[in-house]
């Protein structure tokens, strides 16, 4: 179990090391971007869709077991939900804000910048919300199948 937990850190510690040699925690690259006056950030966007995609095609073709459980890795699709589009536009809007998202604010911080300090507590409260709202349905629905139950 150490050994796995140092090399998480070692690759995590390797992406945001690649966030910040990309650029992409520079804020002005994302001011750059959203104004369409410097595209550097949609490059390495887009590498790094491509570099997933290429990456989930060999997980799927060579089909290895998970490192923590030892299961075959899952690649079912997940179903959709009515809140996703309100959620992406959130998530949007909030990255375009804070000219940070998740990965590259921890970056930010990695690099002493205390500005993504913000965006970072931003991500737990919406992270907590999102949970205290997944629970209070859970609890609503669980209520609702006692009573036509009962």
């Amino acid at each position: 179990m150490r050994i796995r937990n140092i090399v998480f850190i070692g690759l995590g510690a390797l992406f945001g090391f690649l966030l910040s040699r990309s650029g992409a925690t520079t804020f002005d690259y994302y001011a750059g971007l959203f104004l369409l006056k410097d595209l550097q950030l949609l490059w390495v966007i887009g590498v790094a869709v491509v570099t997933g995609l290429v990456g989930v095609a060999l997980l799927q073709w060579l089909a290895p077991n998970s490192l923590m459980q030892g299961a075959p890795l899952p690649f079912a699709g997940k179903p959709w939900k009515k809140g996703l589009v309100l959620g992406s536009l959130l998530f949007g809007l909030g990255w375009g804000l804070s000219a940070a998202c998740p990965g590259t604010a921890l970056a930010m911080l990695g690099e002493g910048k205390l500005a993504p300090l913000f965006t970072v507590v931003g991500i737990l409260l919406g992270t907590w919300f999102y949970g205290w709202q997944q629970d209070r349905a859970a609890r609503s629905n669980l209520a609702k199948s006692e009573s036509t139950q009962g």
